[in-house]
């Protein structure tokens, strides 16, 4: 029993060893399956891992395969190279504005940059900027799995860094490849730039939308300026704020219209949360403290934004527009030569032209160039406003043109438009101008560079006399006569010319022809040296490029009849050549072109070309004042505000009055004016108070009065024209410019003035020769045989007919026309016609001429009225001391007066003709109440022939003073 109960409670042992070592093994046996389990997905997620990222790298290095590596050099150039706005500047560096660009930006550095701004886009945009080296994976992972899941908030991925590494390296494509280059490049970048010149570059590309103009911005500055008026180093924390919020959604929270101005209240909201977004992050890394950002929060940052302020090309619209144009140009030719073409190359290939012009523009919109013109601020405003405001244009104008086929008709209206420029002489420098009544973004046509139009009579001394004077054809003095007559016109009918109003002057001298602005001397003149091609010679030479092959053969260009014209500009840049002694310095209104990095690209520099002496500039000049103090100029001297400035101008009107001008020229600066309709069309107004010409000087005196005002040493000088060597001052005889005789010192026709010394007369006066003449109708003819004594000039001269011929004036039907007006015309009208010539022969008629009628005294004179008779050469006066007494001679006149004093006595008159014959006695006139009898006033003969003479003698004195008289009235 014990035996069996030892036995059973060992089976039970055994049992329980048994059960216990079965379940220890089968622990075991799960411990070790679930183990190799958990080793075996460790395994296989290792291998899967690597394998991933063996695939994942292998995909990445198939995503950049093509991407170059890039060195520091090339990265740096990429990074930087952003685009820039140019920006416009007046003389003197002061700036006005910025080139027209699709995108505005003005570089800066991370030291004009406020610490708070920096600090507000860094907890906006990368909040582990200066920690990562590029790129954040856990971001970059964490937007991977916010664009899988289609999450609401999107946080992006990108570092500040990659953003640089996309706006300037990369494109905006949406693609694996472009985010792998662009995470390749940004380590690449990382490696080789400071933190602090990565934040710089993107602060300086990152977009902000519009500016208060309603520009496109870019750039951390340029956003500071256009949005509230400060520069990025002046911002305070919401202002801050609010800039490093825009660049998430430019366009949505920018807080101002496309066209410039604030958005309602409702569009300036969502910049206004975005900005309250920032300052929260900016709170939350501790860059501000709580109470900065609750006063932050409550900042009325809408009272900070910029007011719509209008851009330089609302401003200044036609000179913004001028100076991009002609720094496009510079430009231009800049770019093509570094690639080694010329201007002539350009000007041959319109493909490869065009293709420059647009690197040009492009260049000069992105590549932030400083162009520094050479346009006076203030003169440039002064102008503006004066040009605005000038009350005596004159009237608008209405067009009609009618439809041939329709019949149609449509009507519009102009108003005067007007023009002019200020050059600087010696270096061609524009200081100012005004191109424009109304300009606008719409209407910024500029007419003093654009339009090309006819400038009349302001050819004459550029063309006719200056040219002329250089070849020795004329000088001031030189005698040209004024008459109606034609001249050869190559190809076309004969060049019919006449002077305004159809007047005519005798001879003139060049001096007087040149201020009264007559035609036909300016045409003679340029009929002298027309085969010597003078358009080319010297107006080529001065600037004038609009001239056509017809222009160089046509006498009618020398009084500005051109087949185009020429513009404002070259016309006053013309005749600044006069001003710098002869020498035509191209007229310039880009001073430099500086690179935003400080090279100077361009920079003018004047080269003078020769084109007179200048001894022919000074005798130009020198008629030219004459212009102005005696000419048609004369109305000047009443409107300038500045007296004794050394003035010399011409006036200039086209055919039927389209256009008319002003240019003058001191010794400092030349300046002109022009009015005229935008559609050519007479400005010819009788019924205004002022003429055109006086409309258009009167506008041109308001300029200068203004710019002298501002600048009284440069517009006012008061230097004179300096006189060079080689001029000197001789007398001459104004018939034929030789020099003078003793005939026609006797004639009184010497006169005095300036020469050219290789270009004074050697050759005596030939135009007289002596000979007895006398008066027939007002004009001198030889005396004939039977011409009473009495009333011929024994010592007078006559007109030389071998010298008559020699100048084709043998040709004249009548030799009168050669007679100039005033003085001189008495004087000339005195010297006989020789026989032969017109008007010289008069043939007797055998027939007395009629009595003289209405004879009556006039203070101590006795007058009358002359017989209908053209041969009458003189009177003979009788006198009786009764009516019906003996009536004997006590003189002669070739006048109708004689002076009879306040004795009582009976007179009679009868006319005497060329051959002699005697009219009738006139009735008789009665001088007082009682005649003294015949026998108590008798006297012996020798006292009658002495009071006789005495008496012709005195009457001959009277006759004398009084054609004096007559000639100073």
């Amino acid at each position: 029993m014990e035996f069996k109960e030892k036995m059973l409670e060992y089976k039970k042992k055994l049992s329980t060893l048994w059960k216990t070592g079965k379940i220890q093994r089968s622990s075991r046996v799960t411990y070790d399956v679930v183990w190799n389990v958990i080793l075996f997905v460790l395994v296989i997620g290792f291998i899967g891992f690597i394998f991933a990222g063996a695939v994942g790298a292998g995909y990445f290095a198939s995503l950049v395969k093509d991407e170059p590596i890039r060195s520091y050099e090339t990265m740096a150039q990429d990074i930087y190279d952003y685009s820039e706005t140019s920006k416009l500047y007046f003389a003197d560096d002061v700036y006005f504005g910025d080139i027209n660009s699709d995108i505005h930006r003005e570089e800066t550095t991370l030291e004009n940059i406020s610490p708070i701004l920096t600090q507000a886009v860094i907890a906006t945009e990368d909040e582990y900027f200066n920690e990562h080296k590029g790129i954040v994976p856990k971001a970059i992972l964490r937007a991977m799995v916010q664009e899988v899941t289609n999450s609401s908030i999107q946080t992006g991925g990108s570092t500040l860094t990659q953003q640089l590494i996309k706006n300037q390296i990369l494109t905006d494509e949406v693609s694996f490849e472009r985010k792998a280059v662009e995470m390749l490049l940004a380590l690449r970048l990382e490696r080789f730039f400071e933190k602090e010149e990565i934040l710089e570059a993107y602060l300086n590309i990152v977009p902000y939308g519009r500016d208060a103009s309603g520009r496109n911005i870019a750039g951390v500055q340029t956003a500071s300026k256009g949005i509230f008026g400060i520069d990025a180093d002046e911002v305070n924390l919401p202002q801050a704020a609010y800039l490093a919020g825009l660049p998430q959604s430019p366009s949505s929270y920018t807080p101002f219209v496309n066209s410039g101005g604030l958005k309602d209240e409702a569009g300036i909201q969502p910049g206004i949360n975005r900005m309250k977004t920032v300052l929260n992050r900016m709170y939350d890394m501790e860059y501000i403290t709580k109470e900065e950002y609750e006063e932050a929060l409550e900042y009325d940052i809408v009272a900070d934004f910029s007011e719509k302020s209008p851009s330089p090309r609302e401003t200044y619209p036609v000179l913004t527009f001028e100076i991009e144009e002609r720094a496009t140009k510079l430009i231009k030719k800049i770019l093509a030569e570094e690639d080694g073409y010329t201007s002539g190359d350009l000007n041959k290939n319109e493909a490869l032209n065009k293709e420059y012009e647009e690197l040009a523009s492009r260049a000069l919109r992105n590549n932030g160039y400083e162009i520094h013109s050479t346009i006076d601020k203030e003169i440039y405003d002064a102008f503006q406003e004066i040009g605005k405001n000038y009350e005596h244009y004159g009237r608008d104008h209405t067009f009609t043109v009618t439809n041939d086929e329709t019949g149609e008709t449509t009507s519009w209206t102009e108003e005067v438009q007007a023009a002019g420029m200020m050059i600087e002489n010696n270096s061609g420098r524009i200081i100012s101008f005004f191109g424009n009544r109304a300009p606008s973004l719409d209407n910024h046509y500029n007419y003093a560079t654009r339009a090309v139009r006819s400038n009349g009579s302001t050819i004459k001394p550029i063309l006719d006399y200056a040219p002329a004077l250089e070849k020795g054809a004329v000088q001031p003095g030189t005698p040209i006569a004024d008459y109606p007559r034609t001249f050869p016109n190559p190809g076309g009918a004969p060049y019919e010319v006449n002077n305004y109003g159809n007047a005519s002057y005798g001879m003139v001298s060049a001096r007087r022809a040149l201020a009264g602005s007559y035609n036909i001397p300016a045409v003679d003149t340029y009929m002298k040296i027309i085969q010597d091609n003078p358009a080319k010679e010297y107006l080529e030479k001065m600037g004038i490029t609009t001239l056509t092959s017809g222009d160089y053969v046509q006498p009618s260009l020398s009084l500005g009849g051109m087949d185009r014209g020429v513009t404002v500009e070259e016309n006053i840049n013309a005749f600044s050549t006069l001003g710098n002694n002869g020498n035509f310095s191209d007229g310039y209104m880009i001073e430099k072109i500086v690179s935003k990095d400080g090279d100077i690209l361009y920079e003018h520099k004047s080269d003078p070309v020769e084109v007179f002496t200048p001894q022919t500039s000074y005798l130009t000049l020198d008629m030219m004042r004459d212009v102005i103090t005696s000419g048609t100029g004369a109305y000047l001297n009443s409107q300038l505000k500045h007296g004794g400035v050394d003035w010399a101008g011409k006036t200039g009107t086209s055919n039927d009055y389209k256009d008319a001008w002003f240019v003058a020229i001191n010794p400092n600066v030349t300046f002109g004016t022009w009015i005229g309709y935008k559609t050519p069309a007479s400005v010819y107004d009788p019924s205004y108070p002022l003429n055109y010409s006086q409309r258009n000087m009167k506008l041109w005196s308001e300029f200068i009065n203004a710019a002298s005002d501002i600048k009284p040493e440069l517009v006012a000088p008061k230097d004179k024209f300096e006189r060079p060597g080689g001029i000197v001052e001789r007398s001459y005889c104004s018939i034929s410019g030789m020099l003078p005789s003793e005939l026609c010192e006797k004639a009184g026709l010497v006169k005095t003035d300036l020469f050219n010394e290789k270009f004074v007369p050697t050759e005596k006066d030939d135009s007289l020769i002596s000979g007895n003449q006398v008066l027939v109708d007002g004009k001198s003819v030889k005396a004939g045989s039977n011409t009473p004594s009495e009333f011929t000039n024994g010592n007078g001269v006559t007109f030389n007919p071998e010298w008559l011929k020699r100048n084709g004036f043998d040709k004249l039907s009548d030799l009168s026309v050669l007679y100039p007006r005033g003085e001189d015309g008495e004087k000339w009208r005195k010297i006989g016609i020789p026989s032969g010539s017109a008007g010289s022969s008069i043939e007797d008629d055998g027939k007395a001429p009629g009595a003289p009628t209405s004879v009556k005294k006039s203070g101590n004179k006795l007058t009358w009225s002359k017989p209908d008779n053209n041969d009458i050469v003189g009177y003979r006066i009788y006198r009786a001391n009764s009516s019906g007494g003996d009536f004997k001679l006590v003189g002669n006149s070739s006048q109708t007066e004689y002076n009879i004093g306040d004795e009582n006595a009976v007179y009679t008159i009868k006319a005497i003709d060329y051959s002699g014959n005697e009219s009738k006695a006139s009735s008789e006139f009665t001088v007082g109440d009682k005649p003294k009898d015949d026998d108590t006033s008798n006297k012996d003969k020798d006292d009658d022939n002495k009071d006789e003479k005495a008496t012709d003698n005195k009457d001959k004195k009277n006759d004398s003073n009084n054609k004096n008289k007559s000639d100073d009235d």
